[in-house]
């Protein structure tokens, strides 16, 4: 259960700045993301104005109207509609409110809205350095589907993406 001024809801325009902020914090931790220089603002923004609220929402954890976290529900390889049931999420919380249950509350809300929006399956991309956030989907019931080694590289160090995944629906309801 949130605490009293804790929030999750759609996110906004106004929001953007807080979400690079907190996107950006987790390149420069490096194995969070595949992006290894910050990203701008205006680079952003057309990417934030193609989440469909009522189809691919962003949502932002708020705790006293200051974002903690954000979580992104996309389309798993756009376009392709044998995969229209299928949805990439992407979720990242800011340092301060690391080991706080934020990632949790994000993840267990995107389970719901996936449901709610009708989706079968979620399907979370995780650099395979990134212990904790491999830990933190596999609390809620996702699995190792993929394996792709050695295809990123950090100043030389290489690691590898891990694809796992989570049903959600079933075809007949």
């Amino acid at each position: 259960m949130m605490n009293e001024g804790h929030i999750i809801r759609i996110a906004q325009m106004q929001n953007l700045e807080e979400i690079i902020y907190i996107y950006n914090c987790a390149v420069h931790s490096k194995f969070e993301t595949a992006d290894t220089l910050p990203v701008k603002w205006r680079n952003r923004m057309g990417r934030f104005n193609n989440h469909n609220p009522e189809k691919y929402p962003i949502f932002v954890y708020e705790v006293n109207e200051q974002v903690a976290g954000w979580i992104g529900l996309s389309p798993y390889r756009k376009g392709r509609k044998a995969l229209k049931f299928t949805i990439e999420i992407s979720y990242y919380v800011h340092p301060q409110y690391r080991h706080k249950g934020v990632g949790n509350h994000l993840i267990n809300y995107a389970i719901e809205k996936g449901r709610e929006l009708k989706y079968r399956t979620l399907v979370a991309i995780i650099l395979d350095k990134n212990e904790k956030s491999i830990s933190l989907v596999s609390k809620f019931g996702f699995k190792k589907w993929g394996h792709l080694p050695n295809i990123a590289d950090f100043d030389q160090t290489e690691c590898g993406h891990v694809y796992y995944g989570l049903r959600i629906g079933n075809p007949k309801g």
